[in-house]
């Protein structure tokens, strides 16, 4: 996945430097870069939202005239097909994640009822059964997904020496901006999938910290599962799951709203490219 440095993002020379926008994209990704994300369902919405403010940011950025007209040149230049890809491919990941986070919440709703009609009465325990089937089955796409994702970080392929460097600066930072996305649902999905070798991220650099490491919330929830045995285990399961059913909401909303940007920023290119 993608390491990101400070020197990395301070050398990119953004057109119109002085722009409120550009300087706003490179404060955008210092601030991602920075951020060091712990396996909580506020990190992951902290994070979504930080890659939504860089997307407006990118969409504004695209939508200048002067962008236009610079990028609009260069129609049959193999970096363009790159440019294109990206989004599109990063719009199926995020759909297939907001309907993971959808269906997970559903699930979540669905044993929450089963558990209150029951009363504590544990005999029949088809209900956790099956939302432990449904969690087995998730991780495993979930895994799929991850593995797909990391055949996405960025293969920087298309030669940009041959433009000027207000265009070459332009697909520099498009390519940041994309590897920061995936490095960001690479750390969502490993999330979803409650891999305790992933509980706690450096999204620069991704690196595990092997210090101060805290169990992901969704683990700590299935290990409840597999050792409730009574009325007052089952009550204090029925918090955690109204509690955890409130966070999946929020994922399921930054992830709309991060799934519009994707949209834009791909419309945007479209028209640039199609001029």
């Amino acid at each position: 996945m993608a390491n990101f440095s400070k020197k990395s993002i301070r050398s990119i020379s953004l057109p119109c430097r002085s722009h409120p926008t550009t300087i706003k994209i490179e404060e955008e990704l210092n601030k991602l870069k920075n951020s060091e994300v712990a396996s909580t369902t506020e990190s992951i919405c902290d994070n979504i939202c930080g890659l939504v403010e860089l997307y407006k940011c990118i969409n504004e950025l695209l939508n200048m005239p002067q962008t236009i007209q610079a990028l609009s040149k260069h129609q049959s230049e193999k970096w363009v097909d790159e440019l294109l890809e990206g989004p599109l491919k990063l719009l199926d990941i995020c759909a297939i994640t907001r309907d993971v986070v959808s269906q997970f919440k559903e699930n979540v709703r669905d044993l929450q009822s089963s558990l209150r009609r029951r009363k504590g009465d544990l005999s029949n325990g088809i209900s956790v059964t099956k939302y432990t089937a449904f969690r087995k089955k998730m991780k495993k796409d979930v895994k799929k997904l991850i593995s797909t994702l990391k055949q996405m970080d960025y293969v920087t392929g298309g030669s940009i020496l041959d433009v000027d460097q207000h265009v070459s600066a332009l697909i520099r930072v498009l390519r940041e901006v994309y590897s920061m996305s995936v490095s960001i649902f690479q750390f969502v999905l490993s999330f979803l999938s409650a891999s305790k070798k992933q509980s706690k991220w450096s999204i620069s650099r991704l690196v595990i910290k092997g210090e101060d490491r805290q169990e992901n919330e969704l683990e700590n929830v299935d290990n409840m599962l597999c050792n409730i045995c009574g009325a007052e285990e089952v009550q204090y399961v029925q918090n955690r799951l109204e509690h955890l059913e409130v966070q999946l909401q929020g994922i399921e909303a930054v992830l709309e709203n991060i799934f519009k940007c994707l949209i834009k920023s791909r419309t945007f290119l479209l028209n640039i490219f199609s001029c």
